[in-house]
């Protein structure tokens, strides 16, 4: 049985949504017992988006195997079940920096080296490689980033044309694209769809669906409109609103216009009716909370919706498993101190939770969030950076060693409670070289982080540098700090938590990775239900 692929495409405009979009499908396509993968294709020459910074490009999301990632693959992995790995996204940057690599080892024999063939061959193993990561795949979703007519998007619309020429049976096209609203007309234009289906097909690449991007529903009018016009079917013409409460809405909307249907019938697949009971009752739940609970996010990237996006995410997993509502408050870190009172900078919360991050900006304030929350008894929530605050903040005001500090922001500390990791000394490259992917962590007995996890070895994702300086254990623990979760087999601190606090603990790692509408992440459901319960909400 050959294996089938689903190329997606945008147009008119970037951040339609290709990413949600593909994520929606691919759940659809899981709820009808089709094994997916999954494969971003972004066109920027960054090797990886390691090295972007946040305001950029949003999060970077890490893999088990430590690929530094698109955030489009935590929309992946919160909707489906797909393997993620280094061969589910793959960049310009990679792909040139292989082409070149074999030409200097003269793999091309003296041949001249082009865009046609070579790139987009590299391009075509890509794609080949994704589909063979595990056993039985059937379908294989390819998600291009940026947008129809970007010179940077070229080979890879060169490589997914040449692609289905190779393989006219098992491939299709759905075209995301944007259908507009003139307020001061009163119209709705579909000549943006138009100009946009014509790009691409002068590429060579005739799209089987289009997905449009609306306000409202269209009209049918408006479909039969663009189906004329685009030369589609009319039933291979869906839209995609706004949704009204949560992206989760969306596979829902989808399969009420039977896109999964249409899918399936065009690359012949054989499939039974989706059960989406359990994702209704979720859905239910967002729409009828107990209640609502407030957690203030205190980073240095609130100003970018996508910088802390699975930490978001892993929130609302938290709130919706434990049947409230949920309201976030973002605080910049570095105006904490600019206000100079931290009751009247960020007060008002139920819970504060402390991001992963780099650098010194911001860093005085979300020490002093920490203090606040350990003196006020407010559930605290470290992840990462988080962590590393909550070290410094309990070193300084209850060791007494007012210069305890990271050596990342102060390398010449007398105090370095926080310190570089001893493998990390003399890299000199900054992009894929922090200790990256998934390790094993003990779980000490007895402990909070026992309790949410209801395990004693579990496996969490790392991206970090520094980490807490073991010469300074002893002295945390006989003032109260319990390290409850360390590397297994190793002497690496991965969680700490302060004892006769209610609910005060850091992780070194990133559990936001591993959260899931359908099955929310322990931390985040155990921090959510502490406040909640306290509450009188669950």
């Amino acid at each position: 049985m050959s294996v089938k692929y689903i190329f997606i495409t945008g147009g008119v405009v970037s951040s339609l949504g290709k990413g949600l979009t593909s994520a929606a499908i691919g759940y659809l396509l899981e709820m009808r017992g089709v094994k997916i993968a999954m494969l971003k294709l972004d066109p920027y020459l960054n090797v990886d988006p390691g090295t972007m910074n946040p305001f950029q490009h949003g999060e970077v999301y890490v893999t088990d195997d430590g690929a530094e990632t698109d955030l489009d693959l935590g929309h992946y992995y919160r909707f489906t079940n797909t393997p993620l790995s280094r061969a589910s996204n793959a960049t310009s940057g990679q792909i040139y920096d292989t082409v070149i690599k074999k030409e200097r080892r003269g793999d091309y024999l003296g041949k001249t080296v082009q865009v046609i063939p070579h790139v987009t061959d590299e391009i075509k193993e890509k794609i080949l490689a994704c589909s063979k990561q595990e056993p039985n795949i059937r379908v294989v979703l390819v998600e291009i980033g940026g947008t129809v007519g970007d010179i940077e998007s070229l080979p890879f619309l060169e490589a997914i044309r040449q692609f289905r020429y190779e393989h006219p049976q098992d491939c299709i096209n759905i075209h995301l694209t944007y259908v507009p609203y003139l307020k001061a007309a009163g119209e709705v234009k579909t000549k943006p769809t138009q100009h946009s289906v014509q790009a691409l097909r002068e590429i060579g690449i005739i799209p089987d669906m289009i997905l449009c991007r609306c306000e409202e529903a269209l009209s049918q009018e408006l479909k039969e409109k663009i189906s004329l016009f685009c030369n589609v079917p009319k039933d291979a013409v869906f839209d995609e609103k706004d949704v009204d409460h949560t992206v989760y809405e969306v596979p829902l909307d989808l399969h009420r216009q039977k896109l999964d249907e249409r899918i399936c019938q065009t690359l012949h697949l054989q499939t039974h009716e989706p059960d989406l009971t359990r994702w209704n009752q979720l859905l239910h739940a967002v729409l009828n909370p107990k209640g609502k609970v407030v957690i203030g996010i205190v980073g240095k990237y609130m100003d970018h919706q996508d910088a802390y996006k699975s930490v978001f995410e892993a929130l609302h997993h938290a709130a919706i498993d434990a049947g409230v509502g949920l309201e976030i408050r973002k605080f910049e870190s570095d105006r904490i101190v600019e206000e100079g009172s931290v009751e009247k900078a960020i007060g008002g919360c139920d819970g504060y939770l402390v991001p992963g991050g780099f650098g010194e900006r911001g860093w005085e304030g979300k020490v002093l969030t920490a203090k606040y929350c350990r003196e006020k008894k407010i559930p605290y929530f470290g992840l990462c950076l988080g962590m590393q605050v909550l070290i410094v903040e309990f070193a300084r005001h209850v060791l007494g060693l007012k210069e305890a500090h990271s050596t990342e922001v102060n390398p010449n500390t007398s105090e370095p409670v926080v310190s570089m990791l001893s493998q990390q000394r003399g890299i000199q490259d900054l992009g894929g070289t922090m200790r990256l992917g998934s390790y094993p962590c003990a779980i000490k007995k007895g402990s909070l982080a026992e309790k949410c996890y209801g395990a004693n070895l579990i496996q969490e994702r790392h991206r970090h540098r520094y980490e807490f300086n073991n010469a300074y254990k002893k002295a945390f623990e006989d003032k109260g700090m319990v390290f409850s979760g360390t590397l297994d087999q190793g002497q690496l601190c991965e969680i700490s938590e302060v004892s006769g606090h209610p609910w005060m603990l850091g992780v070194q790692f990133h559990p936001e990775f591993k959260s899931k509408l359908l099955d929310a992440h322990p931390l985040f459901r155990d921090f959510i239900r502490h406040i909640a319960t306290g509450k009188g909400l669950a």
